[in-house]
């Protein structure tokens, strides 16, 4: 194999790349990155790393959701709270319930390129570029807005900045303490059909916190009752961009992608001879790899030998997304080529991108195919005597009403109401709740079935 270098990549064959007019702006623009302070730093990336071990061990849990796409219009403080505070619910629900710890990471603070089925987009007889995400182009349908600008990826490097700042203030300045679990809760959460659920929880955690306070243990004394560790992911598709934030990390020597802790191959972009596989193959962060229903147990296990050589544990996190209908099918021969080659891998299930259909001339994701191929992750996994490491969802902290189904039973025809996505169609606060009940009674279920099986043994 040849030698890897940041830019090796340029010389593989590349799909989804934009067409830049402006071939010089691009160059300078991305000179201009290369001088920018990392947005990471490698020791968090190999904490992270560490912590997704355990997952492989099947001692942990993977919580990774977030925008389907970041976008500049709705870059605010008020938006990154919402969303950080549906994530800490969710953690808190998947801890308690499913007696794990749960490693958090976010699709934030760099998920702004997406991959797009066609080149261009018509409307009305008008053919115009795709929309590839705030990074690289406008959603406007105007022929301006569609054109590729390289100044984008200044303005989102400085957004990831700006909201990985805030981010690790939530995280460890005390918003994320445990005591707070009660005013976690949002508005409309705490009116719908999981508050009394969540509610309930809350209480139970305060009983136990009050105990805990009786003999000694505080948040004061205990800093893990006080913050917690939050990662950032996105998935790897401008590669310019990528370059540019590759550093070389002076403790190690090692490559890391500095843009996010954590990255991952689109299910598009994962062809063993091309751009995408080449520039992960070299950096030492941990990767994620989308697995979709075109993929065969020889070309996972050629995949996996060029991302994760060493058999590392926590290095390769592999993401399926089949579709509710097609996960029996797909998954089982994935997993046994795995499980009989050694292979340490992290499984986790996306729910979401195999599953978008069309009602009411929207985009959108009935939330029961969502949970149907959730459970049937966890039964493949609970067959295959392997560990469900982990759910990888597109979600919101907002209101929004973009997949259909849940407890609050949006239909197609309220779809129009708060429909605010850019690209995909996201749960809102009160589905991700929700999931994150099912998945932490399936955690339970599947503990249950191990203790037993341990017992007879």
């Amino acid at each position: 194999m040849k030698k890897w270098s940041p830019d090796s990549w340029r010389a593989m064959p590349i799909q989804q790349v934009p067409a830049y007019p402006d071939g010089e702006a691009l160059v300078e623009t991305e000179a201009r990155l290369a001088s920018f302070p990392p947005l990471v730093f490698a020791g968090e990336a190999r904490k992270l790393k560490k912590q997704l071990a355990t997952v492989a061990a099947g001692d942990a849990f993977l919580l990774q959701g977030g925008d389907c796409a970041e976008s500049f219009a709705e870059h605010g403080a008020d938006n990154i709270r919402d969303f950080f505070r549906v994530f800490l619910q969710m953690s808190v629900v998947l801890t308690f319930a499913g007696a794990q710890p749960v490693v958090k990471v976010g699709r934030v603070a760099g998920q702004f390129a997406k991959p797009r089925s066609s080149d261009t987009e018509t409307v009305d007889g008008v053919s115009l570029p795709s929309y590839r995400g705030d990074i690289i182009n406008g959603t406007a349908f105007d022929a301006k807005s569609r054109i590729p600008d390289p100044a984008r990826q200044e303005m989102a490097y400085r957004q990831s900045a700006a909201t990985l700042n805030l981010l690790r203030a939530f995280a460890q300045g005390g918003y994320a303490n445990l005591e707070n679990v009660h005013r976690w809760m949002l508005g409309f959460v705490e009116d719908s059909p999981q508050g009394d659920r969540y509610e309930a929880l809350a209480n139970r955690i305060t009983e136990t916190l009050g105990f805990m306070k009786a003999i000694g243990i505080t948040s004061e004394s205990t800093f893990a009752l006080r913050e917690t560790d939050f990662y950032t992911s996105h998935e790897a598709l401008l590669l310019g961009y990528e370059q540019a934030l590759t550093r070389v990390d002076s403790t190690t020597g090692d490559w890391y992608a500095t843009s996010g802790h954590m990255i991952w191959i689109g299910d598009r972009t994962r062809q063993v001879d091309h751009a995408h596989v080449e520039y992960c193959r070299g950096i030492k962060n941990p990767l994620g790899l989308k697995c979709g229903p075109s993929l065969e147990p020889d070309g996972l296990i050629r995949l996996i030998d060029l991302l994760n050589p060493d058999n590392e544990p926590g290095r390769l996190t592999l993401i399926s997304r089949f579709g509710a209908d097609k996960v029996g099918d797909h998954l089982p021969k994935l997993v046994r080529a795995v499980q009989k080659e050694g292979r340490s891998v992290v499984w986790s299930c996306d729910p979401m991108h195999g599953n978008t259909v069309t009602a009411a001339g929207y985009k959108t994701r009935p939330f029961d195919r969502i949970l149907k191929e959730v459970q049937a992750f966890f039964d493949v996994h609970g067959a295959e005597g392997t560990h469900p490491g982990g759910i990888h969802i597109e979600m919101t902290g907002k209101n929004v009403t973009e997949c259909t189904g849940g407890a609050r039973a949006i239909t197609a025809e309220e779809l129009h109401d708060r429909y605010h996505t850019h690209c995909d169609p996201r749960l809102n606060a009160d589905q991700a709740i929700e999931l994150a009940f099912l998945v932490s009674d399936l955690l339970r279920k599947g503990q249950r079935k191990q203790a037993h099986t341990e017992a007879a043994e």
